[in-house]
């Protein structure tokens, strides 16, 4: 089992930066892909944002590229990502989520931290 921890998350305006984190305990060597997702009021979750092991390969949702950066930190076995410019529609609860490789679903996920922007 993978533990997925978030934090970072909070009240700021629109145009402000935060950096959420996702700290992973547990079978962390049974994962190698680790994504940010969110889900706001009423709607989807969504994909937000994606890194492999190396941090080589990344991948974002075309409402956030640009303003938003997702890396890892492995011997810290956290996941970050860097909201830059933020709006208030990324308001939302974000989440992080593990998996062993791009090939399968995401099958750990965090309890989520809220991200709210204000006008």
């Amino acid at each position: 089992q993978v533990q997925l921890v978030e934090s970072g998350g909070g009240l700021v305006q629109a145009g402000d930066s935060l950096r959420l984190s996702c700290a992973a305990s547990g079978r962390t060597f049974s994962y190698n892909d680790m994504g940010w997702f969110r889900q706001a009021p009423g709607k989807e979750r969504e994909f937000v944002a994606r890194i492999n092991w190396s941090g080589g390969s990344t991948y974002y949702a075309d409402s956030v590229k640009g303003r938003f950066t997702i890396s890892r930190d492995n011997a810290k076995n956290t996941a970050y990502l860097q909201m830059n410019s933020l709006k208030p529609e990324d308001t939302a609860v974000y989440y992080c989520a593990a998996r062993r490789s791009s090939l399968v679903e995401y099958n750990y996920w965090g309890q989520g931290t809220q991200v709210t922007v204000s006008l």
